[in-house]
């Protein structure tokens, strides 16, 4: 890889990394923080993490859309991070969770880096790094979570919510500062003939891939309701944590052989994969309800994940039209994100009304039928 791309790979690791690690240092505590601090049922704390997947999907169309339009992709990357910075402020005055939802908004609007920043990365690689440059991408954000974790696990017990959440803005802050001092984007350089792009103007096999992606965000729920249900059959709240860690280790060292592996025996395999470590992990919550199962289960979801995201984002920006990245990769993040608003609603009702075990049941179902389709989707690059 030439001297630049490396740099912009480097920066945008780092900035990934120290995201991640104010990120993570909330996240192991937001389902508790919700349901057991400010009083949200399950119905609500799917609600709440469904409408944040939402605005995500929203955030990274209209980013990618605008990025593509006029060749500016840099502002949306280090904006982003403000807005994650800033919003968890926001979460650490909330006296009850109805004071959560616009600060969960601006948090998860942040997340318009997405597309841009995975659209220079796209452009910087050629086939045949694209999945390990991803692959890096997810190990620096994973890292980061699992460093974000193991310093809530450490100074949980002596910050309480409040002061954690407050300095998880930090590193957030910093990220976007290195990205703004570090990356150079001169004007118009992305820009290329574009015309906007509708949904009729997708190929075959990226159309038949956001439609099963689209299924399997239905399916996928929150991490949020893994922790609960661990609670539930018999982790201390204190545990809940290492659980998470649990997962973002496996994922953080998963990501980069993962990605290596697509590049090797292409994209389709490895998506496979994962699909067969989720079904593994709603099979384990299902059948055994003892610590040692559920430790495993988390292992099967971080497998899951680290085989998932880098594969997914090489395979649609491979799939798009060059001049289209951005905006096929947040049209893409739009589509999916949609999808999963109704996810964790659906899976909190389930689990309300029915008993704990239908929303493992119900993503089951949804996530064989996505393998199915899967298999007609052809690899291609353009």
């Amino acid at each position: 890889m030439d001297k630049e791309p490396k740099k912009i790979l480097q920066v945008f690791g780092w900035a990934s990394f120290l995201n991640d690690f104010g990120s993570d240092i909330i996240f192991p505590l937001w389902p508790l923080f919700l349901t057991s601090v400010l009083g949200a049922n399950m119905a609500v704390l799917g609600f709440i993490d469904g409408l944040g997947d939402a605005i995500v999907s929203i955030s990274q169309a209209v980013s990618g859309y605008i990025a593509d339009k006029t060749g500016k992709r840099k502002i949306f990357v280090w904006l982003g991070y403000v807005f994650a910075g800033v919003s968890r402020v926001g979460y650490a005055f909330a006296p009850t969770w109805h004071y959560i939802i616009p600060f969960r908004i601006l948090d998860r609007s942040g997340k318009m880096r997405g597309a841009p920043r995975d659209a220079i990365v796209a452009d910087i690689s050629t086939d045949s790094e694209r999945g390990r440059n991803f692959g890096y991408l997810r190990m620096m954000d994973n890292l980061g979570a699992v460093c974000g974790v193991v310093f809530t696990i450490i100074f949980f017990k002596r910050l309480g919510y409040h002061n954690l959440f407050l300095l998880a803005a930090i590193p957030s802050l910093i990220a976007a500062f290195l990205v703004f001092r570090q990356i150079n984007e001169h004007a118009g350089e992305n820009k290329k003939i574009f015309k906007g792009f509708a949904f009729k103007d997708f190929h075959r096999d990226l159309k038949l891939y956001m439609v099963l992606s689209a299924l399997f965000a239905l399916s996928s729920f929150s991490y949020s309701f893994l922790l609960i249900y661990a609670r539930h059959f018999g982790f201390a709240s204190a545990a809940i944590p290492v659980l998470y860690l649990s997962y973002s280790v496996v994922a953080s060292a998963t990501s980069l052989p993962f990605g290596k592996l697509a590049d090797k025996i292409n994209r389709k395999p490895v998506l496979v994969l994962s699909f067969v470590f989720w079904l593994l992990t709603c099979a384990v919550f299902v059948y055994f309800h003892n610590a040692a199962a559920i430790v495993i289960a988390f292992v099967f979801y971080g497998l899951h994940l680290g085989a998932m995201e880098p594969v997914q984002r090489a395979l649609v920006s491979e799939l798009a039209a060059p001049q289209l990245r951005a905006s096929t990769l947040g049209g893409f993040q739009m589509v999916v994100g949609l999808a999963a608003l109704p996810a964790s609603f659906i899976a909190g009702l389930l689990w309300d009304k029915i008993n704990i075990a239908a929303p493992f049941y119900f993503s089951a179902c949804l996530t064989v039928m996505a393998i199915i389709i899967l298999f007609f989707v052809r690899e291609q690059s353009y």
